[in-house]
């Protein structure tokens, strides 16, 4: 299998040893505490469950700077983005070299992790938007990755950590939701040696299907893992549980056995496009997967990048940086001509017309009015599943 990015092995610091846990969990109600931002809290997510291997915890100002502007940090270890713990106040634990972190997004804001703080430090105005800048290629508020990581705070607190649970997404995603440990797990299991990922913030259309369906045939790869985020989006996005639903009823009925892994991660959407890509690469490297789908604008939103600029930032890392392969798309859409979905860059002799292509506000439209899509974009199970979401949303 697959190496872990950086390791020999993956380094998951969620801790599973029960007597452990019980005593970091009794030492923490004595501890200072910090309530961590949603961002923060999912980087210990993902942290706890080996996705982020080698990374021990939260980065410091250093390595978050030479992360934004090298893709690497000061020791020199390949790294796409930032993994930061910014806070507003830190008053309560100024001064204190072992705290306990604080779950943002679970009632009662129970301690997720515990924290050896290496460093506390003030990141500057001209610091931050330097990182922003770099990462998301913008500095414009309406950029909603922009806006998140803006509006964290400026205190970077920085040190390894030890992850007591993975918040709510092991209870609220039961069945979908898994860590990099347990996905590789499965992968053995099931006997895969070549695997691909693709990527997912949305219901999977009828596009999507084909495109995992093409990579999995065209690279001879024994499975795909369709990985879907279920941490925080933008507002408008459908929500985790209607397109898992989607997807599982795509699977069940359109794949054969033993072919698709469905999962889940929690983590809070960036929209960083480029550089988010590259993120997805090494998280699906830790998780076993030796091919990644790289489609259009991959993790990008509105206009900010190029269609293909989050394929051609992998021209741009150092060579084995990574083990990981990317497998890069074009838009997929269903051609009249051929009577399948094809890559539009692979049928040069089509014109516009020559496409079955519903936008995306039109196809909201049109599940919100009860009306089936065209079998050419949507799966009409898949259909029903999504008409059934926007008619609630209407009511």
């Amino acid at each position: 299998m697959i190496k872990p990015h950086g390791a020999d092995a993956l380094n998951p610091l969620l801790v599973t040893d029960t007597e452990e846990r019980d005593r970091l969990i009794a030492e923490a109600a004595a501890l200072p505490s910090l309530l961590l931002s949603s961002a923060a809290a999912a980087n210990a997510v993902m942290l706890g469950g080996g996705y982020f291997t080698p990374l021990t915890g939260y980065m410091n100002v250093a390595d978050a700077l030479s992360v934004s502007q090298n893709m690497h940090t000061v020791d020199g270890l390949f790294w796409p983005v930032p993994v930061l713990n910014l806070a507003n106040d830190i008053s309560g634990i100024d001064g204190a070299s072992r705290i306990a972190l604080r779950d943002p997004n679970v009632d009662g804001e129970p301690v997720i992790a515990i924290m050896d703080v290496d460093a506390i430090e003030e990141i500057s105005a001209q610091q931050k938007d330097t990182m922003t800048e770099q990462v998301f290629g913008t500095l414009d508020s309406s950029h909603p990755g922009v806006a998140a990581f803006q509006a964290q705070g400026n205190q970077c607190v920085s040190g390894s950590i030890h992850v007591l649970n993975l918040s709510y997404f092991a209870s609220e995603f039961a069945g979908t939701f898994q860590t990099a440990v347990e996905i590789r797990a499965d992968i053995a299991a099931r006997g895969w040696e070549k695997v691909v990922a693709f990527q997912t913030r949305n219901p999977m259309h009828l596009a999507h299907e084909e495109l995992c369906r093409m990579a999995m045939e065209r690279l001879k790869a024994d499975g795909v893992v369709i990985h879907m985020l279920l941490g925080k989006l933008k507002a408008g996005d459908i929500p985790a549980s209607v397109r898992d639903a989607c997807i599982r009823k795509m699977v069940d009925l359109y794949f054969p056995e033993n072919t698709v892994l469905v999962s889940g991660y929690g983590f809070d959407m960036l929209y960083a496009g480029p550089r988010e890509a590259v993120l997805h690469a090494v998280f699906r490297q830790n998780m076993g997967a030796t091919h990644l789908i790289v489609g259009r604008d991959h993790a990008g939103v509105g206009d900010f990048y190029g269609p293909f600029d989050a394929q051609d930032i992998f021209d741009e890392i150092p060579d084995g940086a990574l083990e990981i392969e990317i497998f890069g798309a074009d838009h997929t859409a269903w051609s009249r001509k051929l009577n399948k979905v094809v890559m539009m860059r692979e049928a040069p002799d089509h014109e516009p017309s020559d496409y079955v292509i519903v936008s995306g506000t039109r196809l909201r439209e049109m599940l919100g009015e009860g009306i089936t899509p065209p079998p050419e974009v949507a799966r009409p199970e898949v259909a029903q599943i999504l008409m059934g979401h926007y008619q609630a949303e209407a009511n």
